[in-house]
């Protein structure tokens, strides 16, 4: 969303970076695990993505493109111990795309369609059961990162 300052209201620029950034923070908290240091990762990046930061230079990008790039190749090793770790590596991986190629229309719309139904499939598990805050707050990244992926 740093890039796309102009179509989003600045506010909820800073609405959603704060949301990623707690729930990156209470990820972290309970962060014991791989799968949690994970998602305290996502959190944190994502929230870093909202910031609206305008007119950002190149090398503001660039860095966060390689910061996310770094947090794609985690993801893959990480696919070793789990599944969830592929929810891990497509959203870095739509980090890296909104970062540095934003203007690849068929990847946003196979992003949009894949968190439409993450966010589905979430919103289903917290309405049907005890998903507990860590459910809610993957919830919220999800929608998070489809706010995102609207605004390029």
């Amino acid at each position: 969303m740093h890039h796309s300052v102009g179509s989003v209201a600045p506010v909820l620029s800073w609405l959603l970076a704060l949301l990623c950034a707690v729930s990156g923070g209470y990820c972290l908290l309970r962060g014991r695990s791989a799968e949690g240091r994970a998602d305290a990762v996502m959190g944190f990046g994502m929230a870093a993505m909202a910031l609206p930061l305008g007119g950002a230079g190149r090398a503001v990008h660039l860095a966060l493109g390689a910061v996310f790039c770094a947090a794609s190749v985690q993801a893959v090793w990480q696919l070793r111990h789990g599944r969830h770790h592929a929810h891990h590596l497509v959203g870095s991986l739509a980090m890296v795309h909104m970062t540095l190629w934003p203007e690849v229309p068929p990847l946003t719309g196979g992003l949009l369609v894949y968190y439409s139904g993450y966010v589905l499939w979430g919103g289903s598990r917290l309405a049907g059961g005890p998903a507990g805050l860590t459910g809610a707050c993957r919830l919220a990244m999800g929608i998070g990162m489809f706010a995102m992926l609207l605004t390029l």
